[in-house]
């Protein structure tokens, strides 16, 4: 009767243990190229994307930065070309965000629970200025504006350009300790959310010419052109307040008769006066099935916010005048907005429409299924179906494609020239026509 294995594994095992112990001492090591062929990744978009790159995890944000692309993740931010996608630096942080546009761009970073941040210049990562007191920061196209806070308790809100000279400051009371990192929310507009695209798509916003900083009930608004503390509201309990369009919008939601009944009131700073007022809007500033209580901000651009009528209908408001720029018919539905142009599906959800807010009319149209959601971008409109995954850009104005690609990746940025976007931990590079 036969006695032992085979002699072969006796030799693999051998050859196994000979392996590792080259590897431990940096003799010969094949096991990253191993792993590398392992995980050989299928294209994000072949014969589409001018370049994909493996990426440091899951990212938070991906931003265009001039001819850099800025991710960020939880505990640091890379930077890689836009030309080719090769890695240009890396850098230690919890939070970072893009100031500027183009050449002027600039990225701000900084640690959770520290204070201070600095600002990176996009294609080096070399530092340009460095804050060693601000709490809070908030990256905008034209310069930056950040929040500090003396032990006291009294705060001072400053303005930046962005090459680093400050603009104006200005005092705004006991505020700051709710307040902290990278673009804190304030109440504003937010942008509508999309499956499959992130909900910065858009990238950097302009500077607002009215901002309101929350404290405890009460919001101070600032003038962003002046430095100016130009009013205090301390709106009701049954009131939640935006500002929006260089006006302060205060929203009344009232219970009664087991339904809610909204109006909004725009004002003008520093006097308050009444510009514009409309009963029966419902900025939809209550989540569903939370009663008449507002928690949220309603979705908007910087001067248009979207609302539905007493019967039901969207509508289009010019925020800073209160004209209806558009008014939907029943079971319209606005899917993306921002200042310029607005995504509409029918009520049959077979096609999408741009409408443009300069012209009053349809830009253009195209069929869509009932699944497929859309964003604004200032340079183009991304419309993304999933069964089967595809993603189409077009031109805000025209509708012309741009970009066409079947893909289930997540569209994370738009820039002048193309998209990025992303697929577990790899990045692709989608330009446009």
């Amino acid at each position: 009767m036969a006695s032992g294995g085979s002699p072969w594994r006796g030799y693999g095992l051998a050859a196994l243990v000979l392996v590792i112990v080259l590897a431990t001492t940096g003799v010969w090591n094949p096991w990253p190229k191993v792993w590398s062929w392992i995980n050989t990744s299928e294209p994000i978009a072949a014969g589409v994307s001018r370049w994909q790159t493996t990426i440091g995890g899951s990212p938070q944000s991906v931003t265009i930065a001039g001819d850099a692309v800025i991710v960020e993740y939880r505990t640091s931010v890379e930077a890689y070309g836009l030309t080719a996608g090769l890695q240009l630096w890396k850098s230690d942080a919890d939070w970072a965000a893009v100031a500027g546009e183009g050449n002027d761009a600039v990225v701000v970073t900084g640690r959770l629970l520290e204070k201070g941040y600095q600002v990176l210049d996009p294609r080096s990562g070399a530092i340009r200025r460095t804050d060693t007191q601000a709490t809070a920061v908030w990256t905008y196209r034209t310069g930056i504006l950040d929040l500090r806070c003396a032990k006291g308790g009294d705060c001072e809100l400053t303005a930046w350009d962005l090459r680093g000279t400050a603009r104006w400051r200005v005092g705004t009371g006991g505020i700051g300790f709710v307040l902290d990192a990278a673009n804190p929310d304030l109440p504003d507009t937010n942008p509508l959310t999309a499956n499959g695209i992130d909900d910065d798509v858009a990238g950097t916003r302009p500077m607002p010419a009215l901002i309101g900083l929350p404290d405890d009930r009460k919001v101070r608004v600032i003038d962003t052109a002046t430095g100016k503390l130009v009013q205090t509201v301390e709106p009701a309990a049954d009131q939640r307040v935006a500002i929006t369009g260089g006006r302060v919008l205060t929203v009344t939601g009232t219970a009664d008769d087991g339904t809610c009944y909204y109006g909004v009131v725009a004002t003008d700073p520093p006097d308050g006066g009444t510009v514009w007022r409309k009963d029966g809007l419902n900025l939809r500033t209550a989540a569903n099935g939370s009663g008449c209580k507002q928690d949220r901000d309603p979705a908007g651009g910087e001067d248009v916010v979207l609302g539905v009528d007493p019967v039901g209908k969207q509508e289009l408001i010019a925020a800073h005048d209160g004209r209806v720029l558009w008014h939907g018919a029943k079971g319209e539905e606005v899917l993306a907005i921002n200042d310029s142009f607005a995504v509409i599906r029918s009520a049959d959800k077979a096609t999408l429409r741009g409408f443009s807010m300069a012209t009053g009319r349809t830009a253009w149209s195209r069929p869509a299924g009932s699944g497929a959601s859309a964003a604004v971008t200032p340079y183009a409109v991304i419309i993304v179906t999933v069964k089967p995954g595809r993603v189409a850009a077009l031109s805000p104005s025209s509708g012309r494609l741009l970009a066409e690609v079947r893909t289930s990746a997540k569209i994370f940025t738009s820039g002048p020239s193309g998209m990025i976007a992303v697929d577990g931990r790899d990045m692709a590079y989608l330009p446009f026509a």
